[in-house]
């Protein structure tokens, strides 16, 4: 065959390769049909494509990277509009929070603020900090509420045993979870550096007994709290199912132990999306909401015992891409999360067992859920 005309016929052979390997779109094979229950988690009208949502859900569950999830609740404009449950879980199963109770203890302090009882940027009444001279008397309650007391912490370190928030939870600090947290010294001047503490939140708790009752008798401890938190807070949101822990000195566990159905985790969200606010009435101030969700001096992806989405310092990605930068959300070990977004009407839960280390894959499908819905405001 003659040079020439093999030179234009090799081009046409190869047309094929090239249009796959994107000189060209390739054509997209169809998706997969939707399973019964993927298709029966979503209601019929849910203000998106049924089917687009059903499948956005149905990744959390399907898709190996975003295992092991065991519930999804998606609201809109404050009506479930999608749910579903892993095997053996369902609407009646308690699940943990871990840090997810972190924001929970964030609205107790505000409730406390707004009665008075506690104030946002005096030193706070931790009497072993009240000795002459020494500085954590210093420390603010602001300062505590946005990890930025300058404590010595390290929060899941390696070896895991001795991670700071390990000790106190289940070693030497275990009976007396804020004692052992407010015992140790400054490494840093407060207010200067940001560093996340699951044992400032317990020193927060231990502050909220602390102005509940002169007190120090664990039972009665956690009675007064157990029943603020009841009657200020749980009972007006129809938060039924919630059940907070207590060490042995009566303090709430108030970084990573309260347990509630995925349904009230969702409430709590929708209360936090409307600012403080339940069937028209104002739990905790508006003001207060902002605050907790308005960035921090020293890490413009944290609040106030809240994350915001946007990207921490030194990374360039958003935490849920595809959600606005206005939207927040409660995080919790092992992938636990409730995901607001104001300028969208949405509140996302997500609860299950993954890996700290690979959330990024949930977070990236809880993203993919809120980019259904079309912004109002914001990107």
């Amino acid at each position: 065959m003659p040079t020439r005309r093999l030179s234009l016929i090799l081009p046409v052979l190869a047309l094929p390769s090239l249009i796959a390997c994107g000189g060209q779109p390739a054509t997209e094979p169809p998706p997969a049909p939707l399973t019964e229950a993927a298709r029966a988690a979503v209601v019929k009208d849910p203000g998106v494509s049924r089917a687009a949502l059903a499948r956005a859900v149905d990744r959390l569950f399907s898709a190996p990277e975003t295992a092991e999830t065991r519930a999804v609740l998606v609201l809109h404009q404050g009506r479930i509009v999608a749910e579903r449950y892993g095997s053996g879980y369902g609407p009646q199963t308690r699940f943990i929070s871990w840090s997810m109770a972190k924001t929970v203890t964030g609205v107790l302090i505000g409730l406390l603020v707004a009665d008075g009882r506690l104030r946002l940027d005096e030193g706070v009444p931790v009497p072993s900090w009240q000795r002459p001279g020494d500085p954590r008397g210093e420390i603010t309650l602001r300062q505590l509420l946005q990890m930025r007391s300058g404590l010595r912490h390290t929060e899941a370190g390696d070896p895991v045993y001795e991670s700071d928030e390990v000790r106190m939870l289940f070693l030497d600090g275990r009976d007396a979870m804020a004692a052992h947290a407010e015992a140790q010294p400054l490494e840093a001047e407060p207010g200067r550096h940001w560093e996340y503490s699951s044992n400032t939140t317990v020193i927060l708790a231990d502050l909220a007994a602390r102005a509940l009752t002169p007190s120090t008798d664990p039972a009665e401890r956690r009675r007064v709290v157990g029943d603020y938190l009841r009657s200020r807070l749980f009972e007006p949101l129809g938060m039924t199912s919630i059940v907070p822990e207590y060490d042995a000195a009566g303090t709430l566990i108030g970084g990573s132990l309260m347990h509630a159905t995925a349904r009230d985790w969702a409430r709590f969200g929708e209360f936090l999306r409307n600012k403080g606010a339940v069937n028209g009435a104002q739990l905790v101030p508006s003001a207060w909401i902002e605050f907790m969700t308005t960035a921090n001096p020293r890490n413009p992806g944290y609040g106030a015992q809240t994350w915001l989405n946007r990207a921490q310092p030194g990374e360039d990605e958003r935490p849920f891409p595809g959600a606005p930068r206005s939207a927040f959300s409660m995080n919790g070990h092992l992938g636990q999360f409730v995901l607001v977004v104001p300028d969208r009407e949405l509140t996302i839960v997500r609860l299950g067992k993954t890996l700290d280390g690979e959330h990024r894959p949930v977070r990236t499908a809880m993203g993919r859920i809120a980019a259904l819905y079309s912004a109002r405001e914001g990107k």
